[in-house]
């Protein structure tokens, strides 16, 4: 019944479909008082990394200068803001009413935020191989929390794509479904910005 109730002839397709409803524009609106608070959340956890980055409990741990790999964060980076532009082609043809290619860029997306995710869990392992860990200083400490906090937020917004792809597929193109589809947009975006902070203040100032 949602779908017919909500379903629009290509002919009136709105400019901005996923604004056309009052439900539509209610999604928007509350998204954004959500990104407020994950905003502050994410400062919070900066905050912390800056204070406690140059915390180590000896010489025989190594520091931010010694661990990252600045080329393993550059590839990370460029897998997610390309994830960011695909996103946004999806947007493009959800607006213009063109139904596959919008779930054929989700999807690439998808893919994009898997392959960033997958080099995350490397990171990880390969850090925790050489003795940089959760628990081996108030550094490991904070960076873990920032970064995982960070991959946290990247595994939901990959559920709620795949989600949204496999629901779409079924429904077709409606205002309902494109009041979503941007939703999720908005929420990947943030933490594409997010993720450019991190590399810049994580790993390019620590590596300098």
């Amino acid at each position: 019944m949602a779908n017919m109730e909500y379903n629009v002839p290509s002919e009136r397709w709105p400019v901005h479909p996923e604004t056309a409803t009052a439900e539509g524009k209610n999604k928007f609106v509350g998204f954004w008082i959500f990104l407020a608070g994950e905003t502050v959340l994410f400062a919070s956890l900066f905050a912390t990394y800056l204070a406690l980055k140059d915390s180590v409990p000896s010489e025989d741990h190594l520091v931010a200068g010694e661990l990252f790999q600045l080329p393993l964060a550059f590839v990370m980076t460029m897998f997610l803001l390309t994830s960011s532009l695909t996103s946004v082609y999806a947007i493009y043809h959800m607006r213009n009413n063109n139904f596959q290619k919008m779930q054929l860029w989700l999807g690439i997306t998808a893919l994009l935020g898997a392959g960033f995710l997958a080099l995350e869990i490397y990171e990880f392992v390969e850090y925790v191989g050489i003795g940089h860990s959760f628990r081996s200083s108030a550094f490991g400490s904070a960076f873990y929390f920032l970064i995982g906090t960070h991959g946290f937020h990247v595994i939901v917004g990959l559920i709620w794509v795949t989600l949204l792809i496999l629901r779409n597929a079924n429904r077709g193109m409606s205002v309902y479904t494109a009041a979503k589809v941007n939703t999720f947009a908005l929420y990947w975006h943030f933490i594409d910005v997010v993720w450019v902070f991190i590399f810049t203040i994580v790993y390019l100032l620590g590596v300098l």
